[in-house]
């Protein structure tokens, strides 16, 4: 299916200011959401304890309330609606009797009289652990950065790996400040999100890099503005499938896959667009801004082609008992 025909180039680096300055304050408006509201870890990294009560009415939360303030295992306990009114989850802090104490025993027991209800989920996560998620958490974002330089340096040349980290840098940072904005809670879920926003924008960076490089490689006398312009629309249509099909996806996950995946669902969905916009307004510009050197390219192929061709040469020559 060929959704855009290729009649024209579009003029993208001719945006490409624009788009830079619009992607500089989206960045900079994530950095200040962190710093002012700041993240709001769930029970994987800050520790604590998470109950999941269904009722087979609307749930009685204030009478909840009044039930667990009695109770101090309960002690500075949140009640909230999970995905409809039927259905709460208790949130609190992990202490020593929580660890050791049956939670779902004393939540029946402390529930008692507000109503027919069943305890669907307990979840409970110590302190030390969750501290430990956390920086194993980061720790593997970090690693899968450096190993995405280390790998588009290889494929490629090092300005192209430069500006793939620039725009995976700028897609995480945008992600993370929608989650921190909307105070969704940041779990396991959200940093699995988070890699595969990385591996998603990582290959729509990877194809527009790959027909550049071709571009470059085929129109020796074509400048790299005009080469990059050409090859980024020659990908839309690709672009636009791709991104198309798997936003429709996953917005019918964050639609209807329940209040428990929302978190990687809202992620995703946030970096699904935002990783489309950065492999061509913020990738290639970033590319173009570093001066990649088309003719110092062309002498590299050349003199690469040319030792090949000795090295076949001299292959040849031993063959034949020359050398």
């Amino acid at each position: 299916m060929e959704f855009f025909k290729y009649t024209k180039t579009f003029n993208f680096m001719g945006k490409s200011k624009i788009a830079m300055l619009l992607s500089v304050l989206l960045v900079l408006a994530s950095y200040a959401v962190l710093m002012t509201k700041g993240l709001n870890y769930g029970v994987d990294f800050a520790g604590g304890t998470v109950v999941q009560v269904k009722y087979d009415t609307t749930a009685p939360i204030n009478k909840m309330r009044k039930a667990l303030k009695g109770n101090a295992l309960f002690e500075g306990a949140s009640i909230s609606e999970f995905g409809s009114p039927d259905e709460v989850v208790i949130r609190m802090k992990t202490t020593t009797g929580s660890v050791t104490t049956d939670i779902g025993d004393e939540t029946r027991s402390a529930l008692k009289g507000t109503g027919n209800y069943k305890i669907r989920r307990v979840d409970i996560v110590g302190p030390t652990v969750g501290a430990e998620l956390k920086e194993k958490g980061i720790t593997s974002l970090l690693l899968a950065i450096l190993g995405i330089l280390v790998y588009v340096a290889f494929r490629f040349e090092w300005r192209f790996a430069v500006a793939s980290i620039v725009a995976l840098v700028h897609d995480v940072s945008i992600a993370i400040g929608a989650v921190a904005l909307f105070q969704i809670d940041v779990n396991l879920d959200v940093l699995a999100g988070l890699l595969t926003i990385l591996g998603y924008s990582l290959n729509d960076t990877i194809i527009v890099f790959d027909r550049i490089r071709e571009g470059v490689t085929k129109n020796r006398n074509m400048g790299l503005e005009e080469t990059i312009n050409e090859s980024v629309t020659r990908t839309l249509a690709r672009t636009t499938l791709t991104s198309l099909t798997t936003f429709f996806v996953v917005f019918t996950l964050f639609a209807y896959g329940g209040e428990i995946i929302h978190p990687f669902a809202f992620t995703l969905l946030v970096g699904v667009v935002v990783g489309t916009y950065s492999s061509i307004f913020v990738a290639s510009p970033i590319l173009l801004m570093f001066g990649f050197d088309v003719k110092n390219y062309h002498n590299k192929l050349a003199e690469k082609e040319k030792r090949r061709v000795e090295k076949q040469k001299m292959r040849d020559q031993f063959d034949q008992g020359v050398v």
